[in-house]
């Protein structure tokens, strides 16, 4: 069975984008579509890294952790808040930790917001800093405007037939960009 990393990005003390992180959670789990897990950076907590794993003099238990987790994904889910244009410093900051383990990885991004626009800012960034990368990008876009109003604290969408509608959509492209992926290395 698949294994999909969820990166719950926000470490703000009041973030909504975590109640979409245990959204898929859920979802994954409730329709057996793979096993999961949601690395959440504020728990990881990690400081800010002067360094690149590769370079990385004694990395932490930790940080080796993380790492392994992304490199051992399927495929991986980011969800992320758009704060001013842009994606939290904790995301870029493990992303730039890394780089072998996002070469070739399906990646789905999903944004949300406050506001009507669903974190599109954020989201063609981050697109580009990951496709820069090396990352597999998955194309389907699944923007949340209005965040606080579209999930509960439990990870309950409040339109669960529209929402599950569309994580099928999403989803799909994620499972068959990492099929796709799967043929390409065991050719």
């Amino acid at each position: 069975m698949r294994h999909i990393a969820i990166i719950s990005s926000s470490v703000r003390r009041e973030r909504k984008s975590h109640n979409v992180a245990l959204y898929f959670k859920n979802y994954l789990k409730a329709q057996n579509l793979s096993t999961c897990e949601i690395l959440d950076l504020k728990e990881y907590n990690f400081p800010i890294f002067e360094d690149t794993l590769k370079t990385f003099q004694n990395p932490t238990e930790q940080i080796l952790d993380f790492a392994a987790k992304i490199k051992l994904a399927d495929g991986i889910i980011i969800v992320t808040p758009e704060y001013n244009g842009g994606f939290p410093a904790s995301l870029k900051n493990v992303i730039d930790l890394l780089y072998d383990e996002w070469q070739g990885k399906p990646i789905c991004i999903r944004t949300v917001s406050e506001g009507i626009f669903g974190g599109s800012q954020a989201l063609v960034s981050l697109q580009f800093i990951l496709w820069k990368i090396g990352a597999w990008t998955v194309t389907n876009m699944f923007p949340v405007p209005n965040v606080a109003k579209s999930f509960d604290d439990k990870g309950n969408a409040l339109d669960k037939a529209a929402t599950d509608k569309l994580a099928e959509v999403f989803l799909t492209e994620l499972f068959e960009s990492i099929e796709a992926n799967n043929l390409i290395i065991h050719s």
